[in-house]
């Protein structure tokens, strides 16, 4: 493929950062500099296949190429949700290649963006709980620690679907009598302005509440735990628990229990710095990997796509500086 002669395409990238709900791509030359960039729609192929999924990608993809002057670029550092295994990389990688937009293409789990954009090098392990949770975790060398992820099915618990769902479940029996009291019973019905988890529970199922707003309790937990409620307690220690047994278990992988390293969080619920699951993850992970050092990724995900690409193409130490401070 021929690139406009204003663009070198020795070095240029094509990052794309695509979750649920939304994509970010960004057109990166090898000096780091941002050339364009572009927002579009989510990424579901489970929902609507493989090819159509990727469509929805080009429509941002051929908007931020036109604004960078180019046609196409040396290679697309694609990170994607729903890429949750190896082989769903590869078959998403083959149909990215396809659209011609770079003459090499890499598709990895959007975990893999968080990860690198935490990171000045690709070592360390990263945590992320959004509407599900995630872990992942690499080394400089290639090597990587990952989960499938991919439900209950997969081992997982947690995640801002999963958390909404639990208080949902407590909540209902502490109502009729099958479970112990929790004030879940009043708070998460009055979020939504109604009286009783029965109201709540009818309103859920005939869909006079939207299904996707049940993420909307995950934070009514989060308040009720602060109160001092046991029950929504209980389940933000779990998640804690669970953050901790992925970053561990990752860490063991690559032998790096016992080193200096960045356990990095992510997603919306661990970016929120509820106060009281910071300090369990704190607490646990330190008795665990007590050298790890926490932190919390707030820079955009398709930082790190964009790195990983100027990794792949061999870019200079200073042009991933350039990169991360545009979007510091």
């Amino acid at each position: 493929m021929g690139l406009n002669a204003r663009r070198p395409a020795e070095t240029s990238v094509l990052a794309i950062d695509a979750g649920n709900s939304k994509t970010d791509v960004a057109v990166i030359g090898g000096d780091g500099a941002v050339l364009a960039a572009a927002r579009g729609g989510g990424f579901q192929p489970p929902q609507v296949g493989v090819e159509a999924a990727i469509d929805a990608l080009a429509e941002a993809v051929g908007r931020a190429l036109a604004e960078a002057g180019v046609t196409g670029v040396a290679h697309v550092s694609a990170c994607l949700a729903n890429a949750d295994l190896p082989v769903e990389e590869r078959e998403l990688a083959e149909a990215v290649q396809r659209r011609g937009w770079g003459r090499t293409t890499e598709v990895r789990n959007d975990t893999f963006a968080i990860l690198r954009a935490g990171v000045d090098e690709p070592r360390g392990v990263a945590v992320v709980c959004g509407a599900g949770i995630n872990c992942v975790g690499m080394l400089p060398d290639g090597r990587t620690a990952r989960f499938p992820a991919i439900g209950k099915i997969s081992g997982d618990w947690g995640g801002g679907a999963g958390l909404a769902e639990e208080a949902l479940w407590f909540a209902a029996r502490a109502e009729d009598g099958r479970g112990e009291p929790t004030a879940l019973a009043r708070t998460l019905p009055a979020h939504f302005g109604l009286d009783s988890m029965y109201a709540l529970i009818e309103a859920l199922h005939l869909e006079h509440i939207p299904p996707a707003r049940k993420h909307e309790l995950t934070p009514v937990l989060f308040t009720t735990s602060a109160e001092g409620d046991p029950v929504a307690r209980s389940l933000v220690h779990r998640l804690a628990q669970e953050v901790v047994a992925l970053s561990t278990v990752a860490l063991a992988r690559l032998d790096l229990l016992d080193e200096a390293v960045p356990v990095l969080l992510g997603g919306s619920v661990l970016a929120a710095r509820h106060p009281e699951l910071d300090e369990q993850i704190g607490t646990l992970l330190a008795a665990r990997a007590p050298k790890a050092v926490i932190e919390v990724v707030t820079a955009p995900p398709v930082l790190g796509a964009a790195l990983l690409g100027l990794d792949h193409v061999g870019a200079p130490q200073e042009a991933r500086a350039r990169l991360r401070a545009y979007y510091a």
